[in-house]
């Protein structure tokens, strides 16, 4: 049985963060406990390549939910990635913060110390802007935030469609104003992907010998003493089984689906729940799993003749020959395309406080989250709800740490989701129709013909899906009935055990979440260090 100080179970975007900044002490042990391999790969560094949120056999679990009412009774699709950087190694390196009233909301349900005004330093700190030093942003953090690299003209066709239909512009979502169309910046570097693990971890494993860090190990289960966690069992290649010990305390960063995973595999949340799966409960926690909750998002489609797009042609395909050549150059072009280049927060109506739904513009074709393929060139438009109602769950399918975990986000279950997002749905289509794209597509695909509400309501339930931002599943807050964590993101009633990754927003922020929880893990560290 190895011993370090520290033990963080779950290599993405928390636990690379928890890790890499407790490691700059050399006095203490730092083991990180990652499943996929890390993540340094040319797949995972250059971006077009790395965009492997479609069901591929390595970087990604692939889960599918269960079968969803509010969906017409089809399973959903759930990729996480399986690397050394988590879903930053996969993701469309959007580097958005949310709104700024999310984290006073989460004050106001019971958290003190996570106002924006509390959280901003940490995204500051974790920050280093390439093209904004100011208030909001940071230069000298680990994480290279870049502004695209595509030279892309359908930004400038995206922009101009926007101000068309009366949309303001905005060169920053992470600025004074979020509200308004604009080109995403991306977690990138000289035109690379910048997963939080290039950020945090790997430039430090050769040098810092108190760093252990294991890939392809897979955690199946907390050891307790008491009341207090103490070790992890993992399953390393080859089925042979090591068990880590902490000193001080267990991380818990194995995101919204796998800490709430390991927690009931453990014995850690509703015990009658946990004994009908065959777990025998230790900690009563009925909150663990509970308040599942995502962005529901559906994607409009439009074919063009125009090769600035990605797709599938002959002509496409010297193109992006050609581009290749370019990027090995220049690190820039096509090649360089975190896919959703372009985008907005904008409300479906004007007496709103904040915007409630997002748009990810995205220069290629994309249905079903790549699993359908078209040949030809297109451009699509994705839309979401931002702050949705509709709350579901995360169980256990049975004893077995290896069996993938039940996973129901109730898609559309509260109504109002689905009136928001027919908002929504009209609102992007405006844009799209607008001259300045209208000029561009030939024809609009999946969604053709759809006008009234009704029928905009039946597409919406055949389409919905996730936009890969599940949170909520070890909820921080006061009260143990419901949350998970308290505010220093321990959980209740247990010693030595803290959450630090996106299961711990009591609610989800209003824009992509990678972000938000580099902040938690960066404010996490702190709450460590202070005992």
């Amino acid at each position: 049985m190895e011993e370090f100080d520290y033990l963080v179970l779950g290599g993405g975007s928390g636990g690379c963060v928890v890790a890499g900044r407790l490691s700059e002490d050399p006095a203490l042990r730092v083991a990180l406990v990652e499943s996929g391999d890390k993540g340094d790969s040319w797949v995972v560094r250059t971006p077009l390549a790395g965009a492997l949120m479609a069901p591929v056999p390595f970087h990604n679990w692939a889960f599918s939910t269960v079968p969803q009412p509010g969906l017409g009774g089809r399973r959903g699709y759930q990729p996480r990635g399986r690397t050394l950087g988590g879903s930053s190694a996969i993701n469309a390196m959007v580097y958005t913060r949310g709104h700024a009233s999310d984290y006073d909301r989460w004050v106001a349900l019971g958290n003190p110390g996570w106002s924006f005004q509390d959280v901003l330093p940490y995204f500051r700190k974790s920050e280093h802007n390439e093209v904004f030093d100011d208030a909001f942003h940071g230069r000298g953090g680990p994480l290279n935030v870049a502004a695209s690299r595509t030279d892309n003209p359908f930004h400038d066709y995206f922009l101009d469609a926007a101000r068309q239909v009366g949309h303001p512009l905005v060169e920053d979502f992470n600025g004074a104003s979020q509200e308004g169309c604009g080109v995403y910046q991306v977690t990138q570097i000289n035109g690379e992907r910048c997963s939080v693990a290039r950020a945090y971890i790997h430039p430090h494993l050769a040098t810092r010998k108190n760093l252990a860090v294991l890939t392809g190990a897979r955690a199946l289960r907390l050891l307790f003493e008491g009341k207090r966690a103490v070790a992890a069992e993992l399953a390393l290649a080859g089925g042979e089984r090591r068990v880590l010990r902490a000193r001080r305390e267990i991380v818990l960063a194995m995101g919204a689906f796998g800490t709430p995973h390991i927690l009931m595999l453990s014995g850690v949340g509703d015990a009658t729940r946990l004994v009908a799966a065959g777990v025998a409960p230790i900690h009563h926690l009925p909150g663990v799993g509970e308040n599942l909750h995502d962005h529901p998002d559906v994607v409009l489609g439009y074919r063009s003749a125009s090769r600035d797009l990605l797709g599938i042609s002959l002509g496409g395909g010297v193109r992006l020959a050609r581009e290749i050549l370019r990027y090995r150059r220049e690190r820039r072009g096509m090649v360089a395309s975190n896919f959703a280049e372009a985008g907005g927060f904008l409300k479906t109506r004007p007496d709103l406080a904040a915007p409630d739904v997002q748009l990810h513009f995205v220069v290629a074709m994309v249905d079903d989250h790549a699993r359908r393929q078209h040949l030809g060139h297109g451009m699509t438009c994705h839309v979401c709800v931002l702050r949705p109602k509709s709350r579901g769950a995360l169980r256990l399918a049975g004893p077995d740490p290896l069996a993938a975990p039940l996973i129901d986000p109730n898609f559309l279950g509260d109504a109002e989701d689905l009136e928001t997002l027919v908002a929504g749905f009209k609102l992007t289509r405006r844009i799209m129709e607008a001259p300045a794209l209208r000029a561009h597509w030939s024809r609009e695909m999946w969604s053709e013909g759809l006008r009234g509400d009704g029928d905009i309501r039946a597409f919406l339930r055949r389409r919905v899906d996730t936009v890969y931002h599940p949170v909520g599943t070890c909820a921080m807050g006061p009260d143990r009935a419901n949350a998970v964590v308290d505010a220093r993101l321990r959980v209740h009633g247990l010693e030595g055990l803290r959450v630090a990754d996106a299961s711990v927003m009591p609610e989800i922020v209003a824009g992509n979440t990678n972000a938000p929880t580099i902040m938690i893990a960066e404010k996490a560290v702190d709450f460590i260090r202070a005992g």
